[in-house]
This record gives structure tokens, sequence and C-alpha cells, in this order.
């Protein structure tokens, strides 16, 4: 099934908290309020993939990341179980870097499970890079890797 990224909209809310929680379990997966914590912070960024002709709420996965001056962090990427390796997880983090760079943002940080093989790949497969262990970084028991990339700035037109 094909996929369009746009924009987050307040009215998707319910469907990315849905998502975030069959991502994720019970104490690693956000609760409403921090979700819309992340969501309303100055520097937010979310961006979701709808598919393409499917009515609204037809939601394939999200991806939420924040920028600070020339740092950003990725909170969390969450791709529908039906719709993972299908390219929709390395677009919406393509389109964030994107605009990420725009922004001016020149690192990208975010931390993975240690013990989730399957987000490292995609993490090391796009460039990032670990930096360290946090230990016990989830539920106090799972560690995380502590992942950076730098970003390439986008080109500015020559001036005459």
């Amino acid at each position: 099934m094909e996929f369009t990224l746009r924009d987050y909209s307040p009215s998707d809310f319910e469907t990315l908290y849905e998502i975030d929680q069959a991502c994720y379990p019970r104490g690693i997966a956000y609760s409403r309020r921090m979700l819309r914590w992340y969501l309303s912070q100055r520097g937010s960024l979310c961006i979701v993939a709808h598919a393409t002709g499917a009515a609204e709420g037809a939601l394939q996965g999200f991806l939420i990341a924040h920028a600070s001056r020339a740092e950003g962090y990725i909170v969390t990427i969450d791709v529908q179980e039906a719709h993972r390796r299908s390219g929709v997880g390395t677009a919406l983090l393509q389109e964030t870097e994107r605009r990420l760079a725009k922004m001016g943002v020149r690192y990208v940080g975010l931390q993975t499970a240690t013990n989730n093989e399957a987000g490292v790949a995609f993490w090391v497969r796009h460039g990032y890079r670990s930096t360290g262990v946090s230990r016990g970084y989830y539920l106090g028991r799972i560690d995380a890797y502590e992942m950076f990339k730098e970003l390439h700035q986008p080109r500015r037109p020559a001036t005459a």
C-alpha cells in the first residue's frame, strides 16, 4: 500500500496514541499526557505516514522529533506492524532529517533499547552511531544505546 507524508494534525492524536501503545510495551509506551506534552513543545516536529487514498485515520506510522538550535532529538518513531519493512520508517526519518537540517539542526540524538535488534539495525543503516550505553534507561532494567548522527546542511543558493 502506498503512503504519503504530512504534518501531524490534532485530530490524529488518538490514532498516534493507539499506534504507540501497540508498538511499545506498557511502561515504555507514552501516556496520553506525555505524548501531548512532546507534541506541544516548542521546536516539536511530528510527521505522519497516511495510506494514500484511504479514509482519515488510516495512519501507518509517525515520528516525533524536537529541535533546539543545532541539536535535534528523535523522541519516537512508531510504525504499525503491518507496515514495517515497507519504507514507511525510512521515509519518516528522511523527511524529519531534511526538515531538521533546514531548521539549522546539525546533530540528532536518540536512544534505542540494546535488545531491540531490528531497531538498532534500522538506526545503523541510516547512519546513526552509538556513543555509549545508558544502563537501565527503560523501566530501570533495559539498557539503551545513546545514538547520534551529524546532518548535512542544505546547500544555500549562491548569491550574485
